[in-house]
């Protein structure tokens, strides 16, 4: 039996929806992307839940910036961490930066937990970097995948281009069930961007 979700209420204040520091945040975000000469591209769905790719992953920038673009977007954003992560006083600020500690035993445990998470929420953006690592990978991990398939939920690909200096967000699907097809739209969509360390971009291929 998959380990028990630590934090049952998901909404809970965060960064990204504590009142008057959200609002100085979004409008220091605005200018932080605006000076180092990001544009933000498109708008994410309305929909109160959704599962955000966040790729390509190479740099620990790349949780910098995507901050950044949540507030921007007003969004309450939320990612999974080990429990064991999760210890005092750091478990706090984690939890508050969106971080929500669960088991990972297995990565069956891992899609288990997050499709629990997005439904005990009435309003979630969990995002999963489907490399898993920063360092370059030979095939992404499909667990972003699953988790939607499993909660109901749009995919959403957001993505971070620093060889342009563009960051946002694409097309928002739901998953039809057939992973190969699926798969090969999302292949198309990141082929042109790169990461901060353009060697350690990983290639977009399918691994279950």
């Amino acid at each position: 039996m998959p380990a028990r979700v630590a934090n049952d209420d998901i909404m809970n204040l965060t960064i990204f929806n504590f009142p008057i520091l959200k609002d100085v945040l979004r409008a220091l975000s605005i200018i932080i992307l605006k000076i180092t000469g990001w544009q933000i591209e498109g708008q994410p769905p309305d929909v109160p839940k959704f599962v955000l790719i966040a790729a390509p992953h190479t740099s620990n920038w790349d949780g910098f910036y995507m901050i950044l673009v949540a507030f921007t977007y007003q969004r309450n954003l939320h990612w999974m961490g080990k429990r064991s992560l999760f210890f005092p006083p750091l478990g706090f600020f984690m939890r508050f930066f969106g971080g929500i500690p669960i088991g990972r035993k297995t990565d069956s445990d891992t899609v288990t937990q997050s499709i629990s998470v997005i439904n005990n929420a009435s309003h979630i953006v969990l995002a999963v970097p489907p490399e898993g690592s920063r360092k370059k990978v030979t095939y992404w991990k499909t667990g972003f995948y699953y988790i939607a398939q499993g909660a109901d939920v749009p995919i959403v690909m957001g993505y971070l281009d620093y060889g342009n200096k563009r960051t946002g967000v694409g097309p928002a699907f739901y998953p039809t069930g057939k992973l190969e097809a699926d798969f090969e739209e999302i292949k198309g969509f990141y082929e042109p961007f790169t990461g901060k360390y353009p060697k350690e971009t990983s290639t977009t291929q399918l691994h279950n």
